[in-house]
């Protein structure tokens, strides 16, 4: 198994090239999700349905906010730039949510945790302090992976700082890197650029 560093520099690298993907990549970078991976698809339809309605809201901006060709002769109808615009930046953000689910079924939280510290480590160069801010952006994951149930928000009203879900403790595992992670990261980066090169 890759390294946690590994994985989360390729998943940032699938993160940023994102943009640039057109309706065949984003076919094919989701079929290759499905095929490799096929446990991860209950999650991340659970966290599609968890983000239903902020896509369904970009969808309905972007179809009837794009100047284009009405689609349907029809008064108040969205324009055929904007539902194609519509439809390739909604099924972006369905694939991020794809990679989203797929860093955490690969990385447990430990491991998510001494990821991103090894990532951020050469920042230290530079006299930014990392363990707390690792610390925090890994609940923050947790918190997306692991949503409180309905109606928590009003608990936040009434907080004692009592009772805050967690982990007690994170072990962090440092590995230093391989030539074989150089070479997964640049064969990862070569096959982003391909997608990103497809219509």
């Amino acid at each position: 198994m890759a390294k946690p560093a590994t994985v989360i520099v390729i998943w940032l690298a699938a993160t940023l090239a994102l943009p640039s993907f057109g309706w065949l990549a984003i076919a094919v970078a989701a079929g290759g999700i499905a095929l490799a991976r096929p446990k991860v698809l209950a999650r991340w339809w659970k966290q599609v349905r968890r983000a239903r309605w902020l896509l369904l809201t970009l969808w309905i901006i972007l179809a009837f906010g794009t100047p284009g060709e009405a689609l349907l002769p029809v008064p108040w109808t969205p324009t055929d730039a904007g539902v194609d615009l519509a439809g390739l930046h909604v099924l972006r953000l369905v694939l991020l949510l794809g990679f989203l689910a797929l860093l955490f079924d690969l990385l447990d939280q430990n491991r998510l945790v001494a990821g991103l510290w090894a990532v951020a480590s050469p920042l230290r160069h530079l006299g930014v302090g990392l363990d707390r801010g690792v610390v925090r952006l890994a609940l923050v994951f947790d918190y997306l992976e692991h949503a409180p149930p309905r109606g928590t928000w009003r608990h936040f009203l009434d907080f004692d700082g009592e009772g805050i879900p967690g982990p007690d403790t994170i072990r962090l595992e440092r590995l230093a890197w391989s030539p074989r992670d150089v070479v997964l990261i640049l064969a990862a980066l070569a096959m982003l650029g391909l997608l990103g090169a497809l219509p």
